[in-house]
Protein backbone atom coordinates (compact mmCIF):
# COMPACT_ATOMS: atom_id res chain seq x y z
CA UNK A 1 0.00 0.00 0.00
CA UNK A 2 1.50 2.88 -1.22
CA UNK A 3 1.62 6.52 1.22
CA UNK A 4 -1.49 8.54 -0.80
CA UNK A 5 -3.47 5.32 -1.01
CA UNK A 6 -2.94 5.17 2.82
CA UNK A 7 -3.37 8.69 3.34
CA UNK A 8 -7.01 8.23 1.52
CA UNK A 9 -7.95 5.26 3.58
CA UNK A 10 -7.21 7.10 7.24
CA UNK A 11 -8.78 10.28 5.62
CA UNK A 12 -5.97 12.59 6.37
CA UNK A 13 -5.79 15.99 5.46
CA UNK A 14 -2.43 17.78 5.10
CA UNK A 15 -1.16 20.59 6.79
CA UNK A 16 -2.35 24.17 5.45
CA UNK A 17 0.56 25.28 4.20
CA UNK A 18 0.78 28.01 6.36
CA UNK A 19 0.27 26.43 9.50
CA UNK A 20 2.73 23.73 8.28
CA UNK A 21 6.04 25.60 8.84
CA UNK A 22 4.79 26.52 12.52
CA UNK A 23 4.49 22.83 13.60
CA UNK A 24 7.79 22.04 11.67
CA UNK A 25 9.46 24.83 14.05
CA UNK A 26 7.10 24.23 17.50
CA UNK A 27 10.30 21.90 18.63
CA UNK A 28 12.79 23.83 17.93
CA UNK A 29 11.63 27.31 19.05
CA UNK A 30 10.78 25.07 22.39
CA UNK A 31 13.99 24.07 23.06
CA UNK A 32 15.50 27.98 22.26
CA UNK A 33 12.82 28.91 24.70
CA UNK A 34 14.25 26.98 27.75
CA UNK A 35 17.79 27.27 26.85
CA UNK A 36 17.68 31.06 26.74
CA UNK A 37 15.09 32.33 29.27
CA UNK A 38 17.70 31.77 32.20
CA UNK A 39 20.21 33.53 29.90
CA UNK A 40 17.99 36.43 29.54
CA UNK A 41 17.63 36.54 33.11
CA UNK A 42 21.43 36.25 34.33
CA UNK A 43 23.85 38.65 31.63
CA UNK A 44 25.30 41.40 33.22
CA UNK A 45 28.78 41.75 32.13
CA UNK A 46 29.74 43.41 35.77
CA UNK A 47 28.45 40.23 37.57
CA UNK A 48 29.87 37.79 34.57
CA UNK A 49 33.85 39.39 34.81
CA UNK A 50 33.43 39.91 38.52
CA UNK A 51 34.77 43.77 37.52
CA UNK A 52 34.05 46.58 40.10
CA UNK A 53 32.30 49.55 39.06
CA UNK A 54 33.99 52.27 36.96
CA UNK A 55 33.58 54.54 34.62
CA UNK A 56 35.93 52.00 31.93
CA UNK A 57 34.08 49.12 33.34
CA UNK A 58 30.62 51.31 32.76
CA UNK A 59 31.44 51.59 29.48
CA UNK A 60 32.57 48.03 28.72
CA UNK A 61 29.45 46.71 30.75
CA UNK A 62 27.56 48.99 28.06
CA UNK A 63 28.43 47.54 25.37
CA UNK A 64 28.39 44.16 25.84
CA UNK A 65 25.29 44.08 27.91
CA UNK A 66 22.76 43.92 24.49
CA UNK A 67 24.98 41.30 22.92
CA UNK A 68 25.28 38.97 25.28
CA UNK A 69 21.57 39.19 26.58
CA UNK A 70 19.72 36.67 24.13
CA UNK A 71 16.35 38.88 24.68
CA UNK A 72 17.65 42.47 24.59
CA UNK A 73 19.73 41.67 21.10
CA UNK A 74 17.05 39.47 19.30
CA UNK A 75 14.61 42.39 19.77
CA UNK A 76 17.31 44.56 18.33
CA UNK A 77 18.09 42.79 15.73
CA UNK A 78 13.86 42.45 14.76
CA UNK A 79 14.22 45.99 14.95
CA UNK A 80 16.05 45.98 12.07
CA UNK A 81 13.67 43.84 9.87
CA UNK A 82 10.97 46.78 10.80
CA UNK A 83 13.63 49.86 10.19
CA UNK A 84 14.29 48.31 6.88
CA UNK A 85 11.02 50.53 5.88
CA UNK A 86 11.61 53.39 8.03
CA UNK A 87 13.74 56.50 7.45
CA UNK A 88 16.67 56.78 9.55
CA UNK A 89 14.74 59.15 12.40
CA UNK A 90 13.00 55.95 13.27
CA UNK A 91 15.90 54.33 14.67
CA UNK A 92 17.39 57.71 16.13
CA UNK A 93 13.98 58.17 17.78
CA UNK A 94 14.34 54.32 19.52
CA UNK A 95 17.84 54.83 20.62
CA UNK A 96 16.55 58.24 22.62
CA UNK A 97 13.42 56.32 23.42
CA UNK A 98 15.70 53.60 25.14
CA UNK A 99 17.77 55.96 26.64
CA UNK A 100 14.61 57.57 28.66
CA UNK A 101 13.76 54.18 29.45
CA UNK A 102 16.71 53.49 31.13
CA UNK A 103 17.00 56.83 32.88
CA UNK A 104 13.39 56.07 34.25
CA UNK A 105 14.50 52.72 35.65
CA UNK A 106 17.15 54.71 37.82
CA UNK A 107 14.55 56.57 39.38
CA UNK A 108 12.00 54.82 39.62
CA UNK A 109 13.11 50.77 39.39
CA UNK A 110 11.37 47.39 40.55
CA UNK A 111 8.94 47.30 37.84
CA UNK A 112 6.79 44.28 38.22
CA UNK A 113 6.75 41.87 35.65
CA UNK A 114 9.26 43.94 33.27
CA UNK A 115 11.54 40.61 32.26
CA UNK A 116 8.15 38.89 31.54
CA UNK A 117 7.28 42.32 29.40
CA UNK A 118 10.37 42.23 27.71
CA UNK A 119 10.23 38.63 26.73
CA UNK A 120 6.71 39.56 24.80
CA UNK A 121 8.02 42.47 22.85
CA UNK A 122 9.48 39.78 20.25
CA UNK A 123 6.27 38.81 20.13
CA UNK A 124 5.01 42.26 19.36
CA UNK A 125 7.76 42.97 17.05
CA UNK A 126 6.47 40.04 14.91
CA UNK A 127 3.26 40.97 14.58
CA UNK A 128 4.19 44.21 13.18
CA UNK A 129 6.21 42.92 10.75
CA UNK A 130 2.51 40.81 10.07
CA UNK A 131 1.32 44.47 9.89
CA UNK A 132 -1.13 43.33 12.93
CA UNK A 133 -0.06 45.75 14.78
CA UNK A 134 0.91 50.00 14.73
CA UNK A 135 4.89 50.23 14.60
CA UNK A 136 4.40 52.94 17.19
CA UNK A 137 4.46 50.71 20.27
CA UNK A 138 7.68 49.60 19.18
CA UNK A 139 8.67 53.09 21.14
CA UNK A 140 7.06 51.94 24.38
CA UNK A 141 8.59 48.56 23.96
CA UNK A 142 12.21 49.94 23.29
CA UNK A 143 11.70 52.28 26.20
CA UNK A 144 10.75 48.94 28.23
CA UNK A 145 14.29 47.31 26.68
CA UNK A 146 15.89 50.39 28.51
CA UNK A 147 14.69 50.46 31.47
CA UNK A 148 15.55 46.44 32.30
CA UNK A 149 18.94 47.51 31.20
CA UNK A 150 19.30 49.99 33.85
CA UNK A 151 18.60 47.47 36.81
CA UNK A 152 22.12 46.52 36.75
CA UNK A 153 23.65 49.60 37.56
CA UNK A 154 21.40 50.47 40.49
CA UNK A 155 23.43 52.13 43.26
CA UNK A 156 26.82 52.49 41.19
CA UNK A 157 27.95 56.70 41.59
CA UNK A 158 26.99 58.86 38.12
CA UNK A 159 30.34 59.16 36.38
CA UNK A 160 30.04 54.58 35.65
CA UNK A 161 26.53 55.37 34.93
CA UNK A 162 26.85 57.87 32.51
CA UNK A 163 30.11 55.69 31.00
CA UNK A 164 27.32 52.31 30.79
CA UNK A 165 24.82 54.52 29.20
CA UNK A 166 27.44 55.81 26.50
CA UNK A 167 28.03 52.31 25.74
CA UNK A 168 24.88 51.41 25.84
CA UNK A 169 23.67 53.85 23.14
CA UNK A 170 27.22 53.21 21.31
CA UNK A 171 26.44 48.95 21.18
CA UNK A 172 22.82 49.61 20.22
CA UNK A 173 23.24 51.89 17.76
CA UNK A 174 26.14 49.45 16.28
CA UNK A 175 23.70 46.49 16.10
CA UNK A 176 20.80 48.11 14.28
CA UNK A 177 23.02 50.27 12.04
CA UNK A 178 25.28 46.67 11.18
CA UNK A 179 21.57 44.66 10.95
CA UNK A 180 20.28 47.17 8.35
CA UNK A 181 22.76 47.14 6.57
CA UNK A 182 23.28 43.32 5.64
CA UNK A 183 19.42 43.23 5.59
CA UNK A 184 19.40 45.77 2.61
CA UNK A 185 22.25 43.96 1.16
CA UNK A 186 19.94 40.71 1.07
CA UNK A 187 17.72 42.35 -1.65
CA UNK A 188 14.92 40.20 -3.28
CA UNK A 189 16.17 36.91 -1.12
CA UNK A 190 14.41 38.91 1.29
CA UNK A 191 11.22 37.51 0.10
CA UNK A 192 7.85 38.04 2.10
CA UNK A 193 7.17 34.73 2.68
CA UNK A 194 10.64 34.83 4.53
CA UNK A 195 9.64 38.08 6.21
CA UNK A 196 6.15 36.34 7.60
CA UNK A 197 8.32 32.95 8.37
CA UNK A 198 10.54 35.70 10.54
CA UNK A 199 7.52 36.94 12.20
CA UNK A 200 5.65 33.76 13.66
CA UNK A 201 9.05 32.55 14.91
CA UNK A 202 9.83 35.98 16.78
CA UNK A 203 5.68 35.42 18.11
CA UNK A 204 6.55 31.80 19.31
CA UNK A 205 9.74 32.76 20.82
CA UNK A 206 8.37 35.97 22.76
CA UNK A 207 5.73 33.51 23.75
CA UNK A 208 7.82 30.69 24.98
CA UNK A 209 11.07 33.13 26.73
CA UNK A 210 7.90 35.01 28.54
CA UNK A 211 6.10 31.89 30.11
CA UNK A 212 9.08 29.06 30.36
CA UNK A 213 10.55 30.51 33.68
CA UNK A 214 7.23 29.26 34.94
CA UNK A 215 8.17 25.97 33.60
CA UNK A 216 11.02 25.29 34.53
Amino acid sequence: MTFSSLRAACSLRPASPRLAPALLAAPALLTIGLLLAPAARAHHPMELLQLQPNALNGLISGLLHPVIGPDHLLFLLALSLVGLRQRGGWMLALLAVGLAGSAAGLVLPGLPGAETLVACSLAVVGLVLLDRLPKSLLLPAFALHGYVLSAAVLGWSSMPVAAYLLGLAASQSLLLLTSLLLLSRLGARFTPGRRRSIAWGLIGLGGLLAFAPVVL
